[in-house]
């Protein structure tokens, strides 16, 4: 599938009513099993493109963002997931669309900068996949590099709670209360559009990486002040 084609494939108006439709029950859901509670809404751009970058403790950390702003998100999946018609067209209706694993990063990347100059806001987990504890670690590049490459924010995005709610090796959720502190938006700046350098990539990730910790410790403060302390090795 190409570019093009992944990213209309969720574009039509049944699909953009029924992730209406979606996210409604995904806030109830929210609402009423995690009691979520959200801080600083207003850093969400209302309109524009913008990269927001949450950290990644759950399973249900993707339903969670999606309920920051009544925008529809972008996300990334592997493109097995779209080879029944069905459930195809329910993922990308939700917002998906699919890279293909296995082959190099710069495809996805590049799906990804499409989408976000297409206007769209993306979600993209920069600490990769899944993690465990109270620690931010050294982050991935890749929500930076698209970042630059389409000249938008970034939105760092702490989540508490939602470890606990669904962890690592997880099949079944439980209630537990679940917060999200939305951080000051990182400018990027993409010169003049013609390369990403590297030493500008490193900058920005280890601001991020700060900004991250900074709103994941708010968040989780505020739902397990005595769990999930931060090593002081």
């Amino acid at each position: 599938m190409s570019d093009v084609e992944s990213f209309l494939a969720g574009e039509g108006l049944g699909s953009k009513a029924f992730y209406r439709f979606a996210r409604i029950i995904i806030n109830l859901l929210c609402r009423v099993f995690w009691r979520v509670r959200v801080t600083g809404r207003e850093n969400i751009p209302l309109t524009g493109a913008f990269v927001l970058a949450p950290v990644h403790r759950s399973n249900i950390d993707t339903m969670l963002a999606c309920t920051v702003t009544p925008r529809r998100m972008r996300y990334m999946g592997k493109d097995s997931l779209w080879k029944n018609a069905f459930t195809g067209w329910l993922l990308s209706a939700l917002g998906g669309f699919p890279v293909t694993r296995g082959t190099a990063d710069r495809e996805a990347l590049r799906r990804c900068v499409y989408v976000l100059q297409s206007g769209q806001p993306l979600v993209m987990f920069p600490e990769g996949e899944r993690k465990s504890g109270a620690v931010v670690e050294k982050l991935f590049d890749g929500a930076v590099y698209v970042a630059i490459k389409a000249n938008v924010p970034i939105i760092p995005v702490g989540i508490g709670g939602s470890e606990s709610a669904m962890p690592k090796g997880s099949k079944m959720v439980r209630p537990a209360r679940c917060a999200m502190v939305i951080g000051q938006p990182i400018l990027v700046d993409s010169g003049d559009g013609s390369r990403t350098a590297r030493s500008s990539v490193k900058v920005i990730s280890e601001e991020l990486q700060r900004s991250l910790q900074t709103v994941f410790d708010e968040a989780q403060k505020s739902v397990e002040p005595r769990t999930l302390k931060r090593s002081t090795k």
